[in-house]
């Protein structure tokens, strides 16, 4: 079978056109079994328990199981068809029921039990720590130390998690990919011509000519509310972004209870008041308070001038209309776009010329050389899972192969909306010492090119880029010796950091000077332009700020009830949401049943991480700015006590050895244009 082994490939790159659906199950379920033996087979060792036969034995079972699912569950965010659903939701049970097998194996925890208990410091260093520490953790969060009847409660809650998060998953990929917006010439006042362009491609797609499809995906969906002239058609499309999956054969309104209501019940079983007590403890964070702490910091910093911003947003629109406008949530994209465009004259068409993607992805891996000595040189040899795909080798500046960038840039009805970071393989060392370089994969959904134009990407676009690039780069970096302290592998809080650290170079004059070309003339965008950027960077902060809170305090609802909830979503949202929104709730209108990101994607009760993570982005990027943001000395600093480093040592102490002090949060505000020196 061709996942029993490591790929017999150059570098252990996946050979995608040797991999058909059906092969994943059978996969599985060998992988499964190979796991299990090595599990017994660490349980029941006769000799006494030690880091080395017990932890570090643990950390390397299960290689061909890792090896399918680094596989296939990329491939169901990415490339996912009817076939590759119906597998995932026939083995996640299992899975889930081999997982809890291994976390609530007896003789297993008496193993780990021990080692924990008598570990000596002196002759292990930090990561052997933060892997024995990380075990047992999962071990005890698992539900290890439970007994009898609550340990079975344990399996079914698990079992049950694992299928609703699937489903909420699936449903809202099948209402996004549901919904269409036909429109024709008469209704395109406003929209740009790059909008235009790739509706009438999507329309081509579908063998309709002369028509528009705006659907409900990002490049699609952003441009249209940024740009229509149409209200009602703002609306309408609004009206249907903001009640996906509230009703009808997608629904995830039900799974919202049932999935928090499960994890509170798990949380309590193990001890906990709620499940952002249970979760917080595995976070830079530590604890509920300190999350709602940072929180209402936040709102007491941006609330006064996201109310200026709206005051002034208000007036614009009223100006523009020539009658009093009473603004609604359709609104904002729209006026903000306007008024961005009259104070700084600048808006994303005027932008986009510059950010030809080809040109973008130079820039991009070249921030990477200038910052880290990376080189990315093509592979169009290596195996890919759709044509568009692109496969760069990378390495370093004495020519030793630090892993492979897989590339998958354009929107698909077969992909998840949004864009992240994976990896194929991790870093590690293996059994011989040997250091396994990891394959990693950027997905993301541009803006298309069409017959007559390249991929002309938006300022949001190549934020985006940087973001989940800083991610890769993460992985790429990382000389850890274990997978689990490799890479992104670190605390939720402290994930975003590298991927959000990147994106301050955007508004940077030596940065954008590097790439940033007009498609058709080559010439570099003008340095007044760069100004103009940098000038209206901090457009709106009070209103991004207070957005981001809303999702954080949301989140913060669902995890921190500590009784189970079967009230009505919207209740729960407005007492959330409300004193941090800019709008009014509008009817129908949800955020709970699409919040993949808390219900599905792993950031229950860690969405504040984010802000948290912007915090020490800018005060991190502040002492690039003090040294000079190309300055090698500094580069280095930041990629010995960060980059990498993943979970090697406690997240704050990389941190303080990088900065040499605590994380301030003046560089966010200074940023933000909330202090003004």
């Amino acid at each position: 079978m061709l996942f029993t082994q490591p790929f017999d490939t150059p570098h252990g790159l996946v050979p995608f056109q040797q991999i058909t659906a059906d092969m994943y199950e059978p996969a599985i379920e060998q992988g499964i079994a190979q796991c299990q033996a090595e599990i017994d087979h660490i349980a029941h060792n006769p000799e006494p328990p030690t880091f080395a036969n017990t932890i570090v034995a643990l950390e390397r079972s299960g290689a061909m199981l890792n090896r399918v699912l680094g596989v296939f569950y990329p491939m169901l965010s990415a490339h996912a068809d009817d076939q590759l659903m119906s597998i995932s939701q026939r083995v996640a049970p299992r899975l889930a029921e081999h997982s809890a097998s291994i976390t609530l194996n007896r003789d297993l925890w008496l193993r780990v039990k021990k080692v924990h208990d008598t570990f000596d410091s002196a002759a292990h260093d930090r990561e052997d720590w933060m892997l024995l520490d990380k075990t047992y953790r999962a071990f005890v969060r698992s539900g290890a130390s439970l007994e009898g009847p609550a340990r079975d409660r344990y399996r079914e809650l698990t079992k049950q998690l694992t299928e609703d998060c699937l489903k909420f998953e699936q449903n809202h990929l099948k209402a996004t990919n549901a919904f269409e917006l036909w429109l024709t010439a008469d209704d395109l006042t406003g929209l740009p011509e790059s909008a235009i362009d790739a509706a009438t491609h999507a329309a081509s797609e579908h063998g309709r000519k002369g028509e528009y499809l705006f659907t409900l995906h990002g490049p699609s969906y952003m441009a249209f509310m940024k740009h229509s002239d149409r209200r009602d058609l703002r609306e309408k499309l609004y009206m249907a972004y903001s009640t996906q999956c509230t009703s009808g054969e997608y629904s995830n309104m039900e799974l919202c209870h049932r999935i928090a209501n499960a994890r509170l019940e798990l949380a309590q079983l193990m001890g906990y008041k709620t499940f952002a007590d249970y979760r917080l403890t595995n976070s830079m964070a530590q604890t509920p308070q300190a999350v709602t702490g940072m929180l209402s910091q936040l709102r007491d910093a941006y609330q006064p001038a996201m109310q200026r911003e709206l005051e002034q947003l208000t007036l614009f629109a009223s100006k523009a209309e020539g009658h009093p406008v009473q603004l609604k949530p359709w609104d904002y994209s729209y006026y903000a776009n306007k008024e961005r465009d009259s104070r700084f004259s600048i808006n994303d068409e005027l932008l986009r010329p510059y950010f030809p993607l080809n040109r973008v992805i130079d820039g991009v891996l070249g921030l990477a050389t200038r910052l880290y000595g990376l080189h990315f040189t093509p592979n169009n040899e290596a195996q890919v899972f759709h044509p568009e795909v692109k496969v760069y080798d990378v390495t370093n500046e004495q020519g030793e192969w630090m892993g492979a960038l897989y590339t998958d840039f354009f929107p698909r009805e077969t992909k998840q909306s949004g864009a992240w970071m994976t990896a194929f393989r991790e870093q590690y060392r293996d059994q011989a010492g040997n250091d396994v370089r990891p394959l990693v994969t950027l997905t993301m959904n541009f803006t298309r090119p069409t017959a007559s134009k390249p991929s002309l990407l938006t300022f949001g676009e190549v934020r985006t880029f940087l973001h989940e690039f800083g991610h890769g780069l993460h992985c790429l970096l990382s000389r850890c010796r274990y997978e689990s302290t490799s890479g992104t592998n670190v605390f939720r809080d402290f994930v975003e950091l590298p991927s959000q650290f990147h994106e301050n170079f955007l508004t940077q004059r030596d940065f954008l000077d590097s790439f940033a070309r007009h498609y058709l003339t080559n010439e570099p965008i003008p340095q007044e332009l760069i100004d103009r950027i940098i000038a209206a960077s901090q457009y709106g902060a009070g209103y991004a700020c207070m957005r981001q809170l809303s999702f954080g305090l949301l989140d913060m609802a669902w995890h921190g009830l500590d009784t189970p909830y079967q009230g009505a979503i919207d209740a729960l949202e407005y007492d959330a949401m409300h004193p941090v929104q800019a709008f009014e709730p509008v009817d129908g209108c949800l955020m709970s049943p699409q919040f993949g990101h808390i219900f599905s994607g792993g950031y229950a009760a860690g969405y504040y991480g984010y802000k948290w993570a912007e915090i020490l982005d800018a005060d991190a990027f502040s002492k690039f700015q003090e040294d000079g943001i190309f300055n090698p000395a500094t580069a280095r600093l930041w990629h010995d006590c960060v980059m990498s480093r993943g979970s090697s040592d406690m997240p704050m102490t990389l941190y303080e050895q990088f900065r040499g002090r605590p994380p301030r949060i003046d560089a966010l505000l200074r940023r933000d244009g909330m202090i003004i020196d």
